[in-house]
């Protein structure tokens, strides 16, 4: 089939590569321009489809906007079967999605119609969810609106944080993708329309989003800690409003106290709301790397009853 794919970051490579390994002509990839990095910008670096399709020999096309007449003329030009969109982090407008024959092809990284829109994998630990999965999906005008090709559902397990469940995800996807073009070519798949009373919305991820709460159940900050690993990072303070990230925890079992209260050094266990309790396994402390909590405590005096947060700064 004649593809034109359209994607950024990692999480939409393990799909590029499965089309190209199943040999599908993929008539070119169009990902989100150059970004700037370093304390200077002048350095510019790709995104990781850019990358895979480079290693390929696949033409790249980098459209500030997909609302240009030029842009829109390119993809008539190419002609696709079908334009298989993984988090482009663009939206496709009317004149795009009427190109090609069998349409575009979405795939979400949730059980649609729940947790439409950004960061559906981060929301889905952050909320306590044990069950997610991806979604294959005709694209429309809305947000994650079109009709539902192929689902298939992810367990999420306390070990799992955003970056794990991010890979498995990624590679479900993509079988996900391949198998939703077989149906397609085969004329064996119709799509189903979205029940909206079911539906959900997620917002992009902020670094704000990531402080901890110390009035919440240990439970809750456990998940926030899980969803925001990598990034931002869930984060907290202590003495002298130095920040302290925490990149993992595990619920503790210590009778809790006032929330936000030191309990325990070793290890090093954090008061809680509803009357629980957190322990932090590994930190960093702002100007320093990234360290286990027992390693953290040895070098810094830290002493029970004082407390994490900025609060009681």
């Amino acid at each position: 089939m004649k593809i034109i794919f359209m994607g950024t970051p990692d999480f939409a490579v393990p799909t590029l590569k499965k089309l190209i390994d199943c040999g599908h002509n993929i008539l070119g990839i169009f990902t989100q321009p150059d970004k700037p990095v370093g304390r200077s910008q002048h350095k510019l670096t790709f995104s990781p489809v850019k990358f895979c399709a480079l290693e390929s020999n696949i033409k790249v096309y980098q459209p500030k906007t997909l609302k240009d007449n030029e842009v829109i003329g390119t993809i008539k030009a190419l002609n696709p079967d079908v334009i298989v969109v993984v988090a482009y982090g663009k939206i496709l407008p009317k004149e795009i999605l009427n190109i090609p024959k069998y349409g575009c092809i979405n795939v979400h990284g949730s059980l649609l119609p729940k947790y439409r829109g950004a960061a559906p994998i981060q929301w889905s630990i952050i909320n306590g969810e044990k069950i997610t999965g991806v979604t294959t999906m005709f694209m429309d005008e809305g947000l994650d609106t079109g009709d539902i090709l192929l689902r298939k559902e992810v367990e999420i397990l306390d070990e799992d944080n955003s970056e794990s469940l991010f890979k498995k995800m990624s590679h479900i996807g993509a079988d996900l993708l391949i198998e939703t073009i077989r149906l397609l070519e085969s004329g064996s798949i119709n799509g189903i329309r979205q029940d909206e009373s079911l539906a959900s919305y997620t917002g992009i991820i902020k670094k704000s989003d990531g402080k901890i709460d110390w009035n919440k159940s240990s439970k809750d900050i456990f998940n926030l800690i899980r969803g925001m690993n990598p990034w931002p990072v869930a984060y907290t303070y202590i003495k002298k409003n130095k920040l302290l990230k925490v990149y993992r925890a595990r619920v503790s079992n210590i009778p809790s106290n006032v929330p936000g209260e030191i309990l325990s050094i070793n290890p090093l266990v954090i008061s809680c709301g509803g009357g629980t309790s957190i322990e932090l396994v590994e930190v960093q402390l702002e100007g320093k790397k990234r360290i286990s909590a027992e390693e953290f405590i040895r070098g810094h005096r830290i002493s029970k009853n004082e407390f994490l947060g900025d609060e009681r700064l």
